[in-house]
């Protein structure tokens, strides 16, 4: 059952969500969501999602610092991102910290936050495919949640900025 969205409602603001990675194209959906964003008077939400691995208990203490310095770079990702934004565009920007499976975590946070609006993905530019966040999510385009966004991993600044 899909929450009911609410970002046009009184006391409400949309969010582009946007999910942030170490890929390259990650900065072209950065973009493209700030510009729309500021354009529409939304908020750009940053996920940052943390794959958990198994977790052994002999190696508890290893996993827990392992855990802690993938949070510190998660933090420092999103830092990363969010000062991209504020040069970008004067909008809002929150961010999120996850642990699990991205396209679940994605899908999660989009049914407990009824503002955000829309997914904002960027294709990547390899013969291999879009990448594997935009293969696993078109997959299930058709029953997900809220309209997803995917941005062309080879647009500049320039061609975003002429199209959002």
């Amino acid at each position: 059952m899909s929450t009911k969205r609410r970002s046009y409602e009184k006391g409400h603001k949309r969010k582009y969500l946007v999910v942030i990675d170490d890929t390259e194209e990650c900065d072209r959906a950065v973009h493209w969501a700030t510009k729309r964003a500021s354009r529409t008077k939304s908020v750009v939400m940053m996920l940052r999602v943390i794959e958990t691995g198994e977790r052994n208990q002999q190696w508890l203490g290893v996993a827990d610092i392992m855990q802690a310095e993938a949070m510190e770079a998660a933090k420092a990702a999103l830092d990363k991102y969010a000062d991209r934004v504020k040069a970008v565009a004067d909008v809002k920007v929150e961010r999120v910290i996850r642990e699990g499976s991205t396209p679940e975590e994605i899908v999660k946070l989009i049914e407990e936050d009824a503002d955000i609006g829309i997914l904002v993905l960027a294709a990547g530019t390899a013969k291999e495919g879009p990448g594997p966040l935009v293969t696993s999510i078109s997959k299930t385009a058709g029953t997900f949640p809220i309209p997803l966004a995917i941005v062309p991993g080879q647009l500049s600044d320039e061609d975003i900025d002429a199209s959002s």
